[in-house]
């Protein structure tokens, strides 16, 4: 069982920017793929940011590519999310979630939500034009 705790949102104006942090639970945190997922009011879940468990491989959506960075710490049992230039269109409650990879390549990323076994519950981000 993996418990995740999300942390850094709140309410920045157009332009600003956020660093989200995500502490993990596990001992073994250094064997999960970590995602960002975020999901606005009245619209589903959908995919940000993922990270291999190695932290060489990265993918982004098209939505925020060039302007948000995910990395992760493994000594410390976290994975971030920076958050760039934000826009008005970023307003949601941001996940952060842990994919077990089960005996896949360290290269290995997602961005697939059913693909992920553990979730946090959420921070707010909210962004002021």
């Amino acid at each position: 069982q993996v418990q995740l705790v999300e942390s850094g949102g709140g309410l920045v104006q157009a332009g600003g920017s956020l660093r989200l942090s995500c502490a993990a639970s596990a001992r073994t945190f250094s064997t999960y793929t970590m995602g960002w997922f975020r999901q606005a009011p009245g619209k589903e879940r959908e995919f940000v940011a993922t990270i291999s468990r190695s932290g060489i491989s990265t993918i982004y959506a098209d939505s925020v590519k060039g302007r948000f960075t995910i990395s992760r710490d493994n000594a410390k049992n976290t994975v971030y999310l920076q958050m760039n230039s934000l826009k008005p269109e970023d307003t949601a409650v941001y996940y952060c979630a842990a994919d077990p990879t089960r005996g896949r390549s360290g290269f290995y990323t997602s961005d697939l939500p059913n693909t992920y076994d553990y979730w946090g519950q959420g921070t707010q981000v909210t962004v002021s034009s």
